[in-house]
């Protein structure tokens, strides 16, 4: 069992910056790709920037160039730093990791509980 706890979030001015954390504990083999989701009031989940276990990235159109996304694979833990924030990025953000157990056919998707981000003057 892996557990992910999400960390970072809060109230900001737009155009300020957070950094989100995302830690991952429990029985941990081997964790492959993670990522960032995020979800607004009324919106649908929408993917915001992913990661695989050798460092390539990806990211949504609408935060490429403002956020970055990173892990330390050491610390079992992934990130997202985020500047130059907007109105609307205000949403939910959450993290999940693909897990990987050799004692499973199948790799596991886990999901954090999730961190508020509140863009607003």
């Amino acid at each position: 069992q892996v557990q992910l706890v999400e960390s970072g979030g809060g109230l900001v001015q737009p155009g300020g910056s957070l950094r989100l954390s995302c830690a991952a504990s429990g029985v941990i083999f081997r964790i492959n790709a993670m990522g960032w989701y995020r979800k607004a009031p009324g919106e649908e989940r929408e993917l915001v920037a992913t990661i695989t276990s050798s460092g390539s990235t990806s990211y949504a159109d609408s935060v490429k160039g403002r956020f970055t996304i990173s892990r330390d694979n050491a610390k079992n833990t992934m990130y997202l730093q985020m500047n130059s924030l907007k109105p609307e990025d205000t949403a939910v953000y959450s993290c999940n990791a693909d897990h990987f157990d050799p004692r499973s056919v199948w790799t596991h998707v886990y999901w954090g509980q999730g961190t508020q981000v509140t863009v607003s003057s």
